[in-house]
């Protein structure tokens, strides 16, 4: 088994980021020998913190989708397309960061709808709006692949993502931002790292888990797909519909989940 989770307002709670009613989960999981795999629109600098808090050691994805890192050596044989980036091997499958800002401050040009993007905030206003602390909102500024970004006239929205998509970018919606991306999600990282997984374990199950309308993805492409109540829960159900929709929210339904699949 696998298990492919989303941080925020899934394993991590999206108010106070703890993820303390998910250790027993996370205990199972270390006993068991389960590997966990981060898959996050955060990025690389605030996943590398993530994976030291939790004693991860494992791959994870970052930015949606945007790259997959895997410590030089975890795998036995050489990832297809893969760079060596630092202490890792990447498969990179977004589009350069500056690209992305381009095209957002063009789409708002554009469409006349004013947005504000993390490239035009200082890491304290990233902090105030985001619940970091200032040094948390440096990590997340540290961006490769992907712009988070608030719509200041919502009733200009549409006309906004349309004219992305017009630009040849795409958009999805986290719980907290929108995101511009390439031409990239959470389901093509993820299937990447599982047919890496699968090289060693042909019988694997993969174990999906998460809660907003950007990690509806990637729980189609899992065995086992576990949506985390949220305020998006009916839309995601809709997009998952053969997901397991959890009694709690946050890390208290991810435990639940977690503890129904683990084995023994």
């Amino acid at each position: 088994m696998i298990v492919f989770t989303d941080l925020d307002g899934t394993l991590l709670d999206r108010a106070t980021y703890s993820y303390e009613p998910a250790r027993p989960a996370l205990d199972a999981l270390a006993e068991a020998g389960v590997p966990v795999v981060l898959c996050t629109s955060k990025t690389r600098a605030e996943t590398e913190r993530w994976r030291l808090v939790l004693g991860n050691a494992h791959p994870f994805i970052v930015e949606n989708g945007g790259a997959a890192f895997a410590p030089r050596g975890y795998f036995p044989f050489a990832l297809p397309a893969a760079a060596a980036r630092g202490d890792y091997s990447a498969i990179e499958f977004g589009d350069p960061y500056d690209s992305l800002v381009a095209s957002l401050d063009a789409a708002s040009l554009a469409t006349g709808v004013r947005v504000r993007g993390f490239h035009h905030m200082s890491p304290e206003e990233i902090a105030r709006t985001a619940g970091l602390s200032i040094e948390e909102a440096r990590l997340a500024a540290a961006r490769e692949y992907d712009e988070p970004f608030e719509v200041l006239d919502p009733a200009g929205a549409t006309a906004l993502l349309e004219e992305i998509r017009r630009r040849g970018r795409r958009w999805t919606q986290g719980g907290r931002f929108y995101h511009i991306t390439g031409n990239n999600d959470k389901a093509g990282a993820v299937l990447a790292l599982r047919d890496a997984y699968r090289r060693m374990h042909a019988d694997l199950v993969t174990v999906g888990l998460g809660d907003g309308l950007n990690d509806a993805e990637f729980l189609r492409a899992v065995d086992i797909a576990y949506l985390v109540r949220s305020p998006h829960s009916a839309e995601l159900r809709a997009r998952v519909p053969s997901g397991r929709l959890t009694a709690g929210a946050g890390p208290e339904g991810w435990n639940q989940a977690i503890l129904e699949v683990v084995p023994e």
